[in-house]
């Protein structure tokens, strides 16, 4: 749940980041119930101006869930303080993973730049050297968040952008993860390797994702893709059936081309299909870290 997301879910009048991803927490948790797969919750970027509006509510609503007894809101959030000078954005992070852990939430940070624009934050116009994560920037977030305890991932750029471009356009240098690894572990042991993130997946060649599953990539960012798997069943809908979503020269349409549930569920077939694309992208099919699981 990003804090657009949030946003969205409470109404476009009330704009509540917090109560929004709360609210589509709280049915993940209902509908997991019924559903025997691991179902994880993360919020996606938070800059640092939203932190006090998203973050802090939410992790402050786990706290008091689990004071009643209840499993946490989310498993991990993210803070981007990528914006910031590395000493303010690890301060900062190092703050917030006090809380997490305190609260069993894994907390995800970033150095360096994602470009491109998402949820409306434009990265666009940054230096090209901003992209690239250094392997100083890496050891110090393991020297600076690892004394605090918990989980940390994070978010290391080798050259992403959020958006999908046409080939040639993304210069991806997955080395770099490699290269940050090694100064870790070079220093504090193999055991010392952090949990890497790739943002800005969609459209990213096959090879560059299996590098870096090599270098500790965990976690992999496909939103644009999923948005376009999601949102191109819908036009193919309206486009095949026009004189039926609309009421055209007088004529009354057909409801059941206009429910929306129709064309929707459609969508979410179509993002389906890509989230599963994703997991033989990433190897992950076929695997559960949820005991017991029953294939499909």
């Amino acid at each position: 749940v990003s804090t657009g997301g949030g946003q969205f879910a409470s109404g476009s009048k009330v704009k509540d980041m917090a109560l929004g991803a709360i609210v589509l927490a709280e049915a993940a948790h209902r509908l997991a119930e019924k559903y025997n797969i691991m179902i994880a919750l993360h919020t996606d970027h938070c800059h640092p101006d939203k932190v006090d509006a998203f973050l802090r509510p939410l992790i402050a609503e786990t706290e008091k869930r689990r004071k009643e007894g209840k499993s946490n809101l989310f498993n991990s959030h993210m803070f981007d303080g990528s914006e910031l000078p590395l000493d303010q954005n690890l301060k900062l992070s190092k703050e917030l993973l006090e809380l997490c852990a305190r609260n069993e939430i894994i907390l995800e940070v970033e150095t360096g730049v994602v470009g491109g624009e998402e949820d409306g934050h434009d990265t666009s116009n940054v230096g090209k050297e901003k992209l690239y994560t250094t392997p100083e920037d890496m050891l110090a977030v393991y020297e600076v968040l690892k004394p605090v305890g918990g989980r940390i991932m994070l978010a290391a750029t080798f050259g992403n952008v959020h958006g999908v471009y046409k080939p040639g356009n993304v210069k991806l240098k997955p080395t770099i993860l490699k290269n940050g690894q090694k100064a870790i572990t070079d220093k504090y042991g193999a055991s010392a390797a952090l949990d890497l993130v790739f943002h800005g997946g969609s459209g990213s060649d096959l090879s560059d994702i299996h590098e870096t599953l090599e270098y500790g990539v965990i976690k992999m960012n496909v939103d644009t893709d999923t948005q376009y798997a999601f949102t191109k069943p819908i036009v193919d809908h309206m486009f095949k059936n026009y004189d039926g979503v609309l009421k055209i020269e007088g004529e009354v349409g057909n409801k059941k081309l206009y429910d929306p549930r129709t064309y929707l569920k459609s969508a979410e077939e179509g993002m389906s299909k890509r989230v599963m694309q994703a997991w033989d992208d990433l190897k992950s099919s076929g695997k559960s870290m949820l005991s017991g699981l029953v294939s499909a």
